[in-house]
């Protein structure tokens, strides 16, 4: 289901929470956050562990719906989606990157790259087209035949950033992308996002501890404890 929202706002979410019940507990994960980010921005979202990155992240992503307040992603209405139009959102919106890669093992590079927008129906020729591009693009060409096993952790995640935008997702979110790499290959995988965002127009999110996206980014926000607070230095 889509939503009015000015078509400059790409996220948009007002009084946004989330609570966790595990046992007769409760766990506050986001609490009543008001978000706007414009389309085409490089957002990068700090906090400490345990502050709700991951769980921004995740209910941009619909991978999650909230407990409370509206959430709006590209036009789409989050919590009024059903099952099936939340599939589709996943697969066509939103371009995933993750610190632990998430690469099937049993698949090449060139399959694991391919493999959502098979799911979506897109045809087998027009796909590995499009793939072989995104592998040339990012240098990583040579290695479509290989297995996850075979590679660097800057080749993972490489690879992880072409699976990400194979069905031309308007929006890419990126959870601690560079916590698994060395600097260099952090820096590196920091610059193949800033490009993405200047070259194709991508909006890209990215929560991380690290300090290396920084001088990238065009929007800075902080978590602590559930709640959302714009950091120093947003341009």
């Amino acid at each position: 289901m889509k939503a009015q929202t000015p078509a400059d706002i790409i996220v948009r979410a007002r009084r946004l929470s989330r609570t966790y019940h595990p046992g007769h507990s409760e766990v506050i994960g986001l609490n009543r956050v008001d978000l706007d980010i414009p389309t085409g921005a490089l957002a990068v979202l700090k906090g400490a562990s345990g502050s709700g990155k991951s769980t921004l992240l995740a209910l941009i992503a619909g991978l999650d719906r909230p407990t409370a307040g509206e959430l709006t992603v590209a036009g789409h209405d989050i919590d009024r989606l059903s099952a099936a139009q939340m599939t589709a959102f996943r697969r066509k919106v939103v371009g995933m990157v993750f610190q632990s890669f998430n690469l099937l093992p049993t698949l090449s590079v060139e399959e694991n790259v391919c493999l959502p927008a098979l799911l979506a129906g897109a045809p087998l020729t027009a796909t590995r087209k499009r793939a072989a591009d995104l592998l040339d693009w990012l240098g990583m060409a040579g290695r479509r035949r290989h297995h996850p096993a075979q590679l660097s952790g800057g080749e993972m995640q490489r690879t992880a950033i072409a699976r990400a935008l194979i069905n031309r997702p308007p929006l890419i979110l990126a959870d601690e992308p560079t916590g698994n790499l060395d600097s260099r290959n952090g820096d590196m995988v920091i610059q193949l996002l800033w490009d993405l965002n200047r070259q194709q127009g991508c909006t890209v999110i990215i929560a991380t501890h690290s300090d290396q996206a920084d001088d990238k980014a065009t929007l800075r926000l902080h978590l602590r404890d559930g709640a959302l607070r714009p950091e120093k230095g947003s341009r």
